[in-house]
C-alpha cells in the first residue's frame, strides 16, 4: 500500500499498529508477513533491542508493501538511524524540543507522546495535529482521553500502552483516537515459537476492530 505522507494519515491505515519488541532478526521479516496475511499492513519496531535496527533494514528490503515505524525512539541519533535503516515513520513516547527537531529533520511522518493537556498543546503550537497518547492505561485510560476532546476536539491520538484487544474498542470509539497501539498481537512467546500462524490470527481479530 502506498505509505502515509502524514502522521494523521498514519492513524488511518489500520484500527491497530502493532507495537514489537524484536529479540531476534530472523523473526522480523516472517512477522511483517504474518501481520500482512493477517490483514495489519502496518508493524512498529521498538528501538528496545538491539535487533531493531537490523530487523528495520530487513522488512524495508524484504516486505515494502507494510508501512513500517520504529518506536521508542528516544534520541536525536536514533531518529536519525531509523530514517536510514528505511523506517517509513517515527514514533517517540515523549515529546522535548531536541528530539522534536531532529524527528522532523528527518522529514518522516512521525508520532510523538503525549500524556497532559500541556504536551499536546506544545505539539499543537508546533503544528501537529496527531500524536501518540502514552501510556494510556497508567496515563487515565478512555475516560482521561474523552476527557480531552472537549478543549482539543481538532487533536487526533493513537493511545498506546497497556491496551488489550478488550480495551481497545473503548479507546477506538472515542472520536478524537485514529487507531491504538497493542503489543498483544505479537506476544514473546509466539514470536520464539516461531507461530506465525497464529500471529495472523491475533491480527486478523484486530483488524476487525473499527471506530464506532
Amino acid at each position: 500500500m502506498s505509505q502515509p505522507g502524514t502522521a494523521t494519515d498514519l492513524l488511518t491505515v489500520a484500527p491497530v499498529v502493532p507495537v514489537v519488541v524484536l529479540d531476534d532478526v530472523e523473526h522480523a521479516v516472517p512477522l511483517a508477513r504474518a501481520l500482512l496475511a493477517g490483514g495489519l499492513p502496518v508493524i512498529e519496531l521498538t528501538l528496545r533491542t538491539a535487533a531493531a535496527l537490523e530487523g528495520v533494514r530487513r522488512i524495508a528490503a524484504e516486505v515494502p508493501e507494510i508501512v513500517l515505524g520504529a518506536g521508542t525512539v528516544t534520541t536525536p541519533e536514533q531518529a536519525r538511524l531509523a530514517a536510514e535503516a528505511g523506517a517509513g515513520f517515527l514514533v517517540t513516547p515523549g515529546s522535548t524540543e531536541r528530539l522534536l527537531d531532529a524527528a522532523e529533520d528527518t522529514g518522516l511522518p512521525f508520532l510523538a507522546g503525549v500524556s497532559t493537556v500541556s504536551e499536546a498543546l506544545r505539539l499543537a503550537e508546533r503544528g501537529h495535529q496527531a500524536m501518540k497518547f502514552f501510556p494510556a492505561e497508567a496515563a487515565g485510560g478512555a475516560a482521561y482521553l474523552k476527557s480531552l476532546g472537549g478543549p482539543l476536539p481538532e487533536l487526533r491520538f493513537c493511545p498506546t500502552g497497556g491496551i488489550t484487544a478488550r480495551t481497545a474498542p473503548d479507546y477506538l470509539a472515542l472520536p478524537t483516537v485514529g487507531c491504538v497501539g497493542g503489543s498483544w498481537l505479537t506476544p514473546r512467546d509466539l514470536l520464539a515459537a516461531g507461530d506465525w500462524a497464529g500471529v495472523a490470527d491475533l491480527a486478523r481479530a484486530a483488524a476487525r476492530l473499527r471506530t464506532a
